[in-house]
Protein backbone atom coordinates (compact mmCIF):
# COMPACT_ATOMS: atom_id res chain seq x y z
CA UNK A 1 0.00 0.00 0.00
CA UNK A 2 2.72 1.84 0.14
CA UNK A 3 2.37 3.92 3.69
CA UNK A 4 5.25 5.39 4.77
CA UNK A 5 6.29 4.92 8.61
CA UNK A 6 6.15 8.43 10.30
CA UNK A 7 2.60 8.64 8.79
CA UNK A 8 1.32 4.87 10.20
CA UNK A 9 3.24 4.90 13.70
CA UNK A 10 1.03 8.12 15.05
CA UNK A 11 -1.89 5.96 14.83
CA UNK A 12 -0.97 2.53 15.89
CA UNK A 13 1.21 3.02 18.70
CA UNK A 14 -1.85 3.34 21.26
CA UNK A 15 -2.48 -0.49 21.75
CA UNK A 16 -5.74 0.19 23.68
CA UNK A 17 -7.39 2.33 21.37
CA UNK A 18 -11.20 2.79 21.75
CA UNK A 19 -13.59 1.34 19.63
CA UNK A 20 -15.48 4.39 18.56
CA UNK A 21 -19.11 4.27 17.21
CA UNK A 22 -21.75 5.70 15.75
CA UNK A 23 -25.04 5.71 17.45
CA UNK A 24 -26.99 8.88 16.05
CA UNK A 25 -27.17 11.16 12.74
CA UNK A 26 -28.42 13.74 11.43
CA UNK A 27 -29.28 15.70 7.94
CA UNK A 28 -30.97 18.91 7.54
CA UNK A 29 -32.67 18.07 4.38
CA UNK A 30 -33.62 21.19 2.04
CA UNK A 31 -37.55 19.89 1.32
CA UNK A 32 -38.29 19.68 4.93
CA UNK A 33 -37.86 15.80 5.63
CA UNK A 34 -36.08 13.56 7.56
CA UNK A 35 -32.49 12.32 7.10
CA UNK A 36 -34.16 9.11 5.96
CA UNK A 37 -36.30 11.08 3.33
CA UNK A 38 -33.17 13.01 2.54
CA UNK A 39 -30.66 10.00 1.40
CA UNK A 40 -34.12 8.15 -0.54
CA UNK A 41 -33.91 11.20 -2.32
CA UNK A 42 -30.08 10.77 -3.34
CA UNK A 43 -30.50 7.26 -3.90
CA UNK A 44 -33.30 8.07 -6.70
CA UNK A 45 -30.65 10.75 -8.67
CA UNK A 46 -32.62 13.95 -7.18
CA UNK A 47 -30.72 16.86 -7.43
CA UNK A 48 -31.55 19.51 -4.80
CA UNK A 49 -30.73 22.18 -7.90
CA UNK A 50 -32.31 25.88 -7.18
CA UNK A 51 -31.27 29.69 -7.80
CA UNK A 52 -29.80 32.27 -5.15
CA UNK A 53 -31.27 35.36 -5.44
CA UNK A 54 -29.67 38.66 -4.09
CA UNK A 55 -31.50 40.80 -2.35
CA UNK A 56 -29.48 43.87 -4.94
CA UNK A 57 -31.25 42.61 -8.14
CA UNK A 58 -27.96 40.91 -9.70
CA UNK A 59 -28.46 37.62 -11.86
CA UNK A 60 -29.87 34.39 -10.43
CA UNK A 61 -26.81 32.16 -9.54
CA UNK A 62 -27.36 28.72 -9.86
CA UNK A 63 -27.05 26.71 -6.69
CA UNK A 64 -28.52 23.32 -4.17
CA UNK A 65 -32.20 24.36 -3.26
CA UNK A 66 -31.97 25.80 0.34
CA UNK A 67 -34.37 25.71 3.15
CA UNK A 68 -37.49 28.31 3.08
CA UNK A 69 -36.35 31.31 4.52
CA UNK A 70 -36.75 31.88 7.22
CA UNK A 71 -35.74 28.52 8.86
CA UNK A 72 -38.27 26.64 10.65
CA UNK A 73 -36.52 26.10 13.96
CA UNK A 74 -39.04 26.17 15.68
CA UNK A 75 -41.49 23.38 13.80
CA UNK A 76 -39.68 20.60 15.14
CA UNK A 77 -38.36 21.90 18.60
CA UNK A 78 -41.21 24.05 20.01
CA UNK A 79 -39.24 26.73 20.86
CA UNK A 80 -37.65 29.35 18.89
CA UNK A 81 -33.84 29.36 17.77
CA UNK A 82 -31.90 31.83 20.80
CA UNK A 83 -31.67 35.22 18.96
CA UNK A 84 -27.88 35.29 19.20
CA UNK A 85 -27.84 32.99 16.53
CA UNK A 86 -26.89 33.32 12.76
CA UNK A 87 -28.62 30.85 10.41
CA UNK A 88 -25.67 28.60 9.92
CA UNK A 89 -25.75 28.22 13.67
CA UNK A 90 -29.75 27.96 13.87
CA UNK A 91 -28.93 24.82 11.07
CA UNK A 92 -26.48 22.70 12.82
CA UNK A 93 -27.79 23.51 16.41
CA UNK A 94 -31.17 21.84 14.25
CA UNK A 95 -29.25 19.14 13.31
CA UNK A 96 -26.80 18.40 16.00
CA UNK A 97 -30.30 18.14 18.61
CA UNK A 98 -32.08 15.54 16.02
CA UNK A 99 -28.65 13.59 16.02
CA UNK A 100 -28.19 13.16 20.18
CA UNK A 101 -31.90 12.57 19.95
CA UNK A 102 -31.62 10.15 17.83
CA UNK A 103 -28.86 8.47 19.79
CA UNK A 104 -31.70 7.87 22.38
CA UNK A 105 -29.44 10.59 24.33
CA UNK A 106 -31.13 14.05 26.84
CA UNK A 107 -29.84 17.35 27.80
CA UNK A 108 -27.65 16.76 30.85
CA UNK A 109 -27.16 19.70 33.89
CA UNK A 110 -23.24 18.74 33.38
CA UNK A 111 -21.51 15.59 31.72
CA UNK A 112 -17.74 15.77 31.97
CA UNK A 113 -17.44 12.61 29.56
CA UNK A 114 -19.11 14.16 26.65
CA UNK A 115 -18.22 17.08 24.46
CA UNK A 116 -18.67 18.67 20.71
CA UNK A 117 -16.55 19.09 17.87
CA UNK A 118 -17.72 21.17 15.01
CA UNK A 119 -16.53 22.45 11.72
CA UNK A 120 -17.72 25.29 9.74
CA UNK A 121 -15.62 27.27 6.78
CA UNK A 122 -17.59 30.86 6.86
CA UNK A 123 -19.15 30.42 11.01
CA UNK A 124 -21.52 33.45 10.94
CA UNK A 125 -20.93 35.00 8.27
CA UNK A 126 -24.85 36.46 7.96
CA UNK A 127 -24.21 38.50 11.15
CA UNK A 128 -21.70 40.48 9.53
CA UNK A 129 -23.32 41.05 5.89
CA UNK A 130 -26.27 42.05 7.33
CA UNK A 131 -24.13 44.67 9.57
CA UNK A 132 -22.83 45.71 6.46
CA UNK A 133 -26.49 45.95 4.68
CA UNK A 134 -27.30 47.97 7.44
CA UNK A 135 -24.39 50.10 7.57
CA UNK A 136 -23.85 51.26 3.70
CA UNK A 137 -27.95 50.14 2.47
CA UNK A 138 -29.98 51.59 5.06
CA UNK A 139 -27.58 53.77 6.46
CA UNK A 140 -28.54 52.90 10.05
CA UNK A 141 -25.77 54.65 12.75
CA UNK A 142 -25.10 50.87 14.13
CA UNK A 143 -25.24 47.28 13.83
CA UNK A 144 -27.30 44.91 15.78
CA UNK A 145 -26.30 44.56 19.23
CA UNK A 146 -26.20 40.52 18.55
CA UNK A 147 -23.98 40.96 15.98
CA UNK A 148 -20.80 39.32 17.58
CA UNK A 149 -22.47 36.51 19.28
CA UNK A 150 -23.82 35.65 16.60
CA UNK A 151 -21.15 36.16 13.48
CA UNK A 152 -18.38 34.26 16.16
CA UNK A 153 -17.50 30.77 14.26
CA UNK A 154 -17.72 28.72 17.65
CA UNK A 155 -21.40 29.72 18.52
CA UNK A 156 -23.11 26.26 17.08
CA UNK A 157 -21.10 24.40 18.94
CA UNK A 158 -21.04 26.59 22.14
CA UNK A 159 -25.34 26.76 21.63
CA UNK A 160 -24.91 22.84 21.30
CA UNK A 161 -22.75 22.73 24.17
CA UNK A 162 -25.29 24.69 26.21
CA UNK A 163 -28.02 23.25 25.65
CA UNK A 164 -27.10 20.11 26.14
CA UNK A 165 -24.97 20.23 29.11
CA UNK A 166 -21.57 18.74 27.35
CA UNK A 167 -18.55 19.79 29.66
CA UNK A 168 -16.03 17.93 27.55
CA UNK A 169 -13.94 19.47 25.11
CA UNK A 170 -15.72 21.94 22.64
CA UNK A 171 -13.77 22.68 19.71
CA UNK A 172 -14.92 24.79 16.36
CA UNK A 173 -12.53 23.80 13.20
CA UNK A 174 -12.33 25.93 10.21
CA UNK A 175 -10.28 24.33 7.83
CA UNK A 176 -12.78 25.21 3.97
CA UNK A 177 -14.18 21.95 2.76
CA UNK A 178 -12.25 19.90 5.00
CA UNK A 179 -13.97 21.50 8.38
CA UNK A 180 -16.24 19.31 9.13
CA UNK A 181 -14.22 16.24 8.21
CA UNK A 182 -11.48 17.18 11.00
CA UNK A 183 -13.81 17.88 13.36
CA UNK A 184 -15.28 14.57 13.02
CA UNK A 185 -11.74 13.05 12.79
CA UNK A 186 -10.67 14.92 16.01
CA UNK A 187 -13.48 13.87 17.85
CA UNK A 188 -13.38 10.52 17.12
CA UNK A 189 -9.58 10.63 18.00
CA UNK A 190 -10.18 12.16 21.81
CA UNK A 191 -12.63 9.20 22.43
CA UNK A 192 -10.19 6.59 20.83
CA UNK A 193 -7.65 8.52 23.35
CA UNK A 194 -9.57 7.81 25.93
CA UNK A 195 -10.38 11.46 26.65
CA UNK A 196 -14.27 11.21 26.18
CA UNK A 197 -16.98 8.76 26.16
CA UNK A 198 -19.09 10.91 23.56
CA UNK A 199 -19.12 13.26 21.25
CA UNK A 200 -21.22 15.45 19.28
CA UNK A 201 -19.24 16.16 15.75
CA UNK A 202 -20.63 17.67 12.46
CA UNK A 203 -20.44 20.96 10.44
CA UNK A 204 -22.77 23.24 9.54
CA UNK A 205 -22.68 26.36 6.73
CA UNK A 206 -24.57 29.17 5.01
CA UNK A 207 -22.40 30.24 2.02
CA UNK A 208 -25.47 31.58 0.08
CA UNK A 209 -24.93 35.06 0.73
CA UNK A 210 -24.27 37.92 -1.51
CA UNK A 211 -20.53 38.80 -0.60
CA UNK A 212 -20.00 35.05 -0.72
CA UNK A 213 -21.78 34.20 -3.67
CA UNK A 214 -19.85 36.91 -5.49
CA UNK A 215 -16.36 35.89 -4.46
CA UNK A 216 -16.71 32.65 -6.32
CA UNK A 217 -18.06 34.01 -9.05
CA UNK A 218 -14.62 36.20 -9.13
CA UNK A 219 -13.18 32.69 -8.95
CA UNK A 220 -15.17 31.80 -11.65
CA UNK A 221 -15.81 28.12 -10.67
CA UNK A 222 -19.42 28.30 -10.02
CA UNK A 223 -21.49 25.70 -12.50
CA UNK A 224 -23.50 26.83 -15.31
CA UNK A 225 -26.23 24.85 -16.81
CA UNK A 226 -24.97 22.92 -19.92
CA UNK A 227 -28.03 22.61 -22.33
CA UNK A 228 -29.58 25.80 -21.24
CA UNK A 229 -31.82 27.53 -18.81
CA UNK A 230 -33.29 24.10 -15.96
CA UNK A 231 -30.79 21.59 -16.89
CA UNK A 232 -27.96 20.27 -14.43
CA UNK A 233 -25.11 22.59 -13.17
CA UNK A 234 -23.32 20.53 -11.14
CA UNK A 235 -21.81 17.87 -12.97
CA UNK A 236 -18.95 15.84 -10.76
CA UNK A 237 -16.54 13.42 -13.31
CA UNK A 238 -18.40 14.35 -16.88
CA UNK A 239 -16.97 15.76 -19.56
CA UNK A 240 -19.43 18.63 -19.80
CA UNK A 241 -18.95 19.84 -15.98
CA UNK A 242 -17.83 23.37 -15.44
CA UNK A 243 -18.21 24.20 -11.94
CA UNK A 244 -19.35 23.58 -8.40
CA UNK A 245 -22.85 24.46 -6.85
CA UNK A 246 -23.11 26.26 -3.64
CA UNK A 247 -25.71 24.77 -0.92
CA UNK A 248 -26.38 25.49 2.83
CA UNK A 249 -26.95 22.46 5.08
CA UNK A 250 -25.76 20.72 7.98
CA UNK A 251 -25.46 17.06 9.35
CA UNK A 252 -24.10 15.69 12.60
CA UNK A 253 -23.33 12.52 13.77
CA UNK A 254 -22.72 11.15 17.90
CA UNK A 255 -19.71 9.10 18.44
CA UNK A 256 -18.61 7.38 21.90
CA UNK A 257 -16.80 4.48 22.75
CA UNK A 258 -18.25 0.75 21.71
CA UNK A 259 -18.58 -0.02 25.48
CA UNK A 260 -20.95 3.15 26.47
CA UNK A 261 -23.18 2.01 23.69
CA UNK A 262 -23.39 -1.02 24.55
CA UNK A 263 -24.04 -0.42 28.64
CA UNK A 264 -26.89 1.95 27.22
CA UNK A 265 -28.39 -0.85 24.56
CA UNK A 266 -27.91 1.85 21.79
CA UNK A 267 -28.70 1.03 18.23
CA UNK A 268 -25.04 0.70 16.22
CA UNK A 269 -25.24 2.35 12.97
CA UNK A 270 -21.51 1.90 11.91
CA UNK A 271 -17.58 1.82 13.36
CA UNK A 272 -15.86 4.89 12.58
CA UNK A 273 -12.75 3.04 12.03
CA UNK A 274 -10.52 5.25 10.75
CA UNK A 275 -9.12 9.07 9.87
CA UNK A 276 -6.32 10.57 8.18
CA UNK A 277 -5.57 13.91 7.79
CA UNK A 278 -2.63 15.80 6.66
CA UNK A 279 -1.46 19.19 4.33
CA UNK A 280 -0.61 19.38 1.14
CA UNK A 281 1.74 21.94 1.37
CA UNK A 282 1.64 22.61 -1.83
CA UNK A 283 -0.76 25.23 -3.37
CA UNK A 284 -3.40 27.63 -1.42
CA UNK A 285 -6.05 26.56 -4.24
CA UNK A 286 -4.92 23.62 -6.49
CA UNK A 287 -5.26 20.29 -5.06
CA UNK A 288 -2.38 18.50 -4.97
CA UNK A 289 -2.37 14.04 -5.65
CA UNK A 290 0.51 13.13 -3.17
CA UNK A 291 -1.34 14.94 -0.17
CA UNK A 292 -4.52 13.19 -0.93
CA UNK A 293 -3.02 9.45 -1.21
CA UNK A 294 -0.93 10.07 2.05
CA UNK A 295 -4.13 10.85 3.79
CA UNK A 296 -6.17 7.79 2.15
CA UNK A 297 -3.29 5.82 3.16
CA UNK A 298 -3.06 7.12 6.90
CA UNK A 299 -7.28 6.56 6.77
CA UNK A 300 -6.64 3.26 5.86
CA UNK A 301 -3.43 2.76 8.06
CA UNK A 302 -5.53 3.73 11.13
CA UNK A 303 -8.52 1.42 10.54
CA UNK A 304 -6.03 -1.64 10.10
CA UNK A 305 -7.73 -2.29 6.43
CA UNK A 306 -6.65 -2.77 3.10
CA UNK A 307 -7.63 -1.46 -0.17
CA UNK A 308 -9.68 -4.29 -1.11
CA UNK A 309 -11.92 -3.99 2.04
CA UNK A 310 -13.51 -0.40 0.71
CA UNK A 311 -16.73 -1.11 -0.84
CA UNK A 312 -17.16 2.73 -1.36
CA UNK A 313 -15.81 6.01 -1.87
CA UNK A 314 -17.67 8.67 -1.20
CA UNK A 315 -15.51 11.20 -3.68
CA UNK A 316 -15.11 14.72 -2.85
CA UNK A 317 -16.10 15.20 -6.51
CA UNK A 318 -16.66 18.95 -6.46
CA UNK A 319 -17.19 19.02 -10.11
CA UNK A 320 -14.09 21.90 -11.37
CA UNK A 321 -12.20 20.84 -14.58
CA UNK A 322 -8.48 20.20 -12.45
CA UNK A 323 -10.10 18.90 -9.04
CA UNK A 324 -11.94 15.36 -10.08
CA UNK A 325 -9.26 14.12 -12.25
CA UNK A 326 -6.45 14.49 -9.37
CA UNK A 327 -8.79 13.06 -7.01
CA UNK A 328 -10.05 9.50 -9.54
CA UNK A 329 -6.01 9.42 -10.10
CA UNK A 330 -5.08 9.41 -6.61
CA UNK A 331 -8.04 6.63 -6.00
CA UNK A 332 -6.41 4.49 -8.51
CA UNK A 333 -2.99 4.94 -6.98
CA UNK A 334 -4.20 4.30 -3.45
CA UNK A 335 -6.42 1.38 -4.69
CA UNK A 336 -4.36 0.05 -7.36
CA UNK A 337 -6.14 -3.10 -9.28
CA UNK A 338 -8.93 -2.96 -6.88
CA UNK A 339 -9.81 1.23 -8.08
CA UNK A 340 -11.24 -0.59 -11.56
CA UNK A 341 -14.39 -2.31 -9.46
CA UNK A 342 -14.25 0.35 -6.71
CA UNK A 343 -18.06 2.11 -6.33
CA UNK A 344 -17.19 6.10 -6.48
CA UNK A 345 -19.59 8.61 -6.41
CA UNK A 346 -19.45 12.51 -5.79
CA UNK A 347 -23.31 13.18 -3.84
CA UNK A 348 -22.46 16.96 -4.25
CA UNK A 349 -24.12 16.91 -7.62
CA UNK A 350 -27.52 16.21 -5.90
CA UNK A 351 -27.00 18.62 -2.51
CA UNK A 352 -24.44 21.14 -3.64
CA UNK A 353 -21.21 22.26 -1.92
CA UNK A 354 -22.19 23.35 1.72
CA UNK A 355 -18.73 24.56 2.41
CA UNK A 356 -17.78 23.34 5.62
CA UNK A 357 -20.68 21.25 6.59
CA UNK A 358 -20.04 19.35 3.41
CA UNK A 359 -17.69 16.83 5.28
CA UNK A 360 -20.39 15.83 7.62
CA UNK A 361 -23.23 15.49 5.45
CA UNK A 362 -21.11 12.83 3.29
CA UNK A 363 -19.70 10.77 6.19
CA UNK A 364 -23.60 10.47 7.45
CA UNK A 365 -24.44 9.64 3.84
CA UNK A 366 -21.37 6.63 3.96
CA UNK A 367 -22.79 5.51 7.18
CA UNK A 368 -26.39 5.41 5.52
CA UNK A 369 -24.83 3.28 2.54
CA UNK A 370 -23.25 0.48 4.67
CA UNK A 371 -26.69 -0.74 5.99
CA UNK A 372 -28.39 -2.33 3.88
CA UNK A 373 -25.46 -1.81 1.50
CA UNK A 374 -26.72 0.72 -0.94
CA UNK A 375 -24.79 3.49 -2.73
CA UNK A 376 -26.47 6.88 -3.89
CA UNK A 377 -25.53 7.50 -7.91
CA UNK A 378 -23.58 10.35 -9.42
CA UNK A 379 -26.61 12.96 -10.07
CA UNK A 380 -27.28 12.78 -13.99
CA UNK A 381 -23.17 11.76 -14.87
CA UNK A 382 -23.47 11.09 -18.53
CA UNK A 383 -20.25 11.22 -20.76
CA UNK A 384 -17.43 10.17 -18.12
CA UNK A 385 -14.21 12.48 -18.79
CA UNK A 386 -11.45 9.97 -20.22
CA UNK A 387 -9.39 11.76 -16.98
CA UNK A 388 -11.89 10.37 -14.56
CA UNK A 389 -11.73 6.95 -15.49
CA UNK A 390 -10.41 4.11 -14.07
CA UNK A 391 -13.02 3.88 -11.20
CA UNK A 392 -16.27 2.35 -11.32
CA UNK A 393 -18.19 5.39 -11.11
CA UNK A 394 -22.44 4.45 -9.75
CA UNK A 395 -24.17 6.48 -12.34
CA UNK A 396 -28.14 6.53 -13.84
CA UNK A 397 -29.40 4.48 -10.50
CA UNK A 398 -28.47 3.57 -6.91
CA UNK A 399 -25.94 0.03 -6.81
CA UNK A 400 -26.71 -2.58 -4.04
CA UNK A 401 -24.08 -4.72 -3.16
CA UNK A 402 -22.85 -5.71 0.08
CA UNK A 403 -20.58 -3.49 1.87
CA UNK A 404 -18.12 -3.90 4.52
CA UNK A 405 -16.15 -0.53 4.76
CA UNK A 406 -16.70 2.76 3.25
CA UNK A 407 -14.30 6.13 2.88
CA UNK A 408 -15.77 9.35 2.56
CA UNK A 409 -13.05 11.40 1.26
CA UNK A 410 -12.44 15.91 2.08
CA UNK A 411 -9.79 17.88 0.06
CA UNK A 412 -9.97 21.54 1.13
CA UNK A 413 -8.57 24.97 0.18
CA UNK A 414 -5.22 25.34 1.92
CA UNK A 415 -4.20 21.88 1.30
CA UNK A 416 -5.90 20.08 4.36
CA UNK A 417 -7.20 16.97 3.82
CA UNK A 418 -9.59 14.80 6.34
CA UNK A 419 -10.47 10.68 5.20
CA UNK A 420 -12.42 9.09 7.45
CA UNK A 421 -13.06 5.03 7.36
CA UNK A 422 -16.75 3.79 8.68
CA UNK A 423 -17.15 -0.08 9.10
CA UNK A 424 -19.82 -2.41 9.54
CA UNK A 425 -19.95 -3.43 13.41
CA UNK A 426 -19.03 -6.71 14.31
Amino acid sequence: MGVDNQTTDQFTSKANKQTVVVTGVSIVDPLGGDTNAFFERLLSGFCYQGHFRSQYGDPAVEAAAVLCDPFDFSARWGKPPHPATDRYAQLGIYAGLEAWQQAGLAASEHDPDAGVMWGTALGGMMAYESGLDRAWIQNKPRSSPLAVVQGMNNSCASHLAIDLGLGNTCLTYSVACSSAGAAIGEGYRRIADGHAKRMLVGGSDMPLLYGVVKAWQGMRVLAQPVDGEGSPACLPFDARRNGLMLGEGAAALVLETLESAQERGAPILAVLAGYGTNCDHNNLVRPNQPGQVRAMQAALADAQLTPTDIGYVNAHGTATHEGDPIEIAGIREVFGDHAANLPVSATKASHGHMMGATGAVEAVISVLALNPGVIPPTANLQQIDPACEGVRHVKGEALSQELNAVMSNSFAFGGSNAVLVFKQAD
